[in-house]
């Protein structure tokens, strides 16, 4: 069963493979695209993945994040909120 938890035990879980291909894109994207200098933390079995900026970010890495935000709100509102909550923390 995926993290998501949406799909039925033993099926491919097809929101947790969502939220992975936006977040790991992203953070892929904001390393090697545009340079940005990360520390990334994972968690396989929760599923959690933490990812901190070792300087403020560039103004074209602000897009690359408000981009993965939207598309995991939108995942959000179509499979509903009891398999992905979008919550922000500032720290």
């Amino acid at each position: 069963m995926g993290h998501a938890e949406y799909a039925k035990p033993g099926e491919p879980d097809v929101l947790c493979a969502a939220i992975s291909a936006l977040t790991i894109g992203t953070i892929n994207s904001l390393e090697e695209l545009a340079g940005e200098r990360l520390s990334v933390t994972a968690n396989e079995e929760t599923g959690f993945i933490k990812c901190d900026f070792e300087d403020i970010l560039q103004e074209k890495s602000y897009f690359l994040v408000d981009s993965m935000v939207f598309s995991l709100e939108n995942l959000s509102r179509e499979y509903g909120r009891r398999y992905l909550q979008v919550k922000f923390e500032e720290v």
